[in-house]
Formats: structure tokens, C-alpha cells, sequence
């Protein structure tokens, strides 16, 4: 992720990594210490979102959420349905706490590119959006941050109004 994120972003970002068990009350500890203690703008989850007892990340998620973010989680399981029919068994979710972002991405490295960047053709045409599309302007929407990305990795999208010349930290 810190690899794919210095490779897409434009802004430099400040990434704090925390490798932790699948166990539901620590995931929920670190998720509210990353948002309310770090102020992160956005946690990237990996891993730990399928139908096995120990797969307790978007619980966890769920219930430090403020708000649910449905969109997140769909478009993921839609790109990853391009790529293995077990897609369908991924339980991820995006939730907004606070003026944070949390995404539940999947376990593998393949994956978690396919899922940020969509699906492409041969040639690198998109032909299904992966969600980092979106990330930026709900990062702007929800905290007023300005974010964009290297449209040779991920285009990132924004209506015309909610565009800035300059891109601002």
C-alpha cells in the first residue's frame, strides 16, 4: 500500500503502518486511535474480510463507524468479480468516523492494486473504475483536504466545481 500510494499520489502523505492479529477488539482499538488520536484522513485495512470465524475486520469497522459508506464495498466486490468468482464471499466496507476514511481492501498485493486502479484492458484502458477514483473528493468532502492522483496510475475524479488549479496539501 505505502508503495502504491507513493506511486499514485501527487501530495506527499504521512503513512503510519500497524500490523495487528484478526482479533475484532484490537482492530476496533486501532482503528479509533488512528482517527481520533493520529487524526489520520484516511485507514486503509488489508486482509481479514472473508466468511472465516477469524475474518473480523469489517465488524470491527462496522462498529467504530459514524456513517456507512455502501458505494465503497460494492465497487470492490465488482472490480474483483472481473479477476475470481469467489468475489462475491468478500464482506468489505468503506465507513466514514469522524473526518476519516476506513476502507476494508483484501489480503493479497494483487488484489489490493486491482481494487485501487480497476479493471484495465491490454492496452491500460479502464474499463471498470477501482475505487481510489473516488477516494480524493470523499476525502474533500468529508474533511475539506485536497488530494489528487498521477492519472498514469489512477485518474481520480471530482465535478468541475470541486476542482483546484493547484493541488494543496
Amino acid at each position: 500500500l505505502k508503495e502504491w500510494l507513493s506511486l499514485a499520489l501527487k501530495n506527499p502523505v504521512e503513512v503510519i503502518e500497524k500490523v495487528i492479529p484478526d482479533e475484532q477488539d484490537l482492530i476496533e482499538a486501532t482503528l479509533i486511535e488512528l482517527v481520533d488520536e493520529c487524526h489520520c484522513d484516511m485507514v486503509l485495512t488489508t486482509g481479514g474480510t472473508g466468511p472465516y470465524p477469524r475474518d473480523v475486520t469489517p465488524d470491527a469497522t462496522l462498529n467504530v463507524a459514524d456513517r456507512i459508506m455502501p458505494g465503497f464495498g460494492e465497487q470492490m466486490r465488482q472490480v474483483s468479480l472481473h479477476f475470481v468468482p469467489t468475489a462475491i464471499l468478500s464482506r468489505q466496507v468503506g465507513v466514514i468516523r469522524k473526518n476519516s476514511l476506513i476502507l476494508n481492501l483484501p489480503g493479497q498485493p494483487k488484489a489490493i492494486k486491482e481494487t485501487l486502479e480497476g479493471v484495465k484492458d491490454e492496452q491500460g484502458k479502464v474499463l471498470v473504475k477501482g475505487i481510489f477514483s473516488a477516494v480524493p473528493y470523499c476525502l474533500q468532502l468529508i474533511d475539506g483536504i485536497y488530494i489528487d492522483t498521477k492519472p498514469e496510475v489512477i485518474t481520480s475524479f471530482r465535478p468541475k466545481a470541486a476542482r483546484r488549479e493547484n493541488v494543496e496539501k
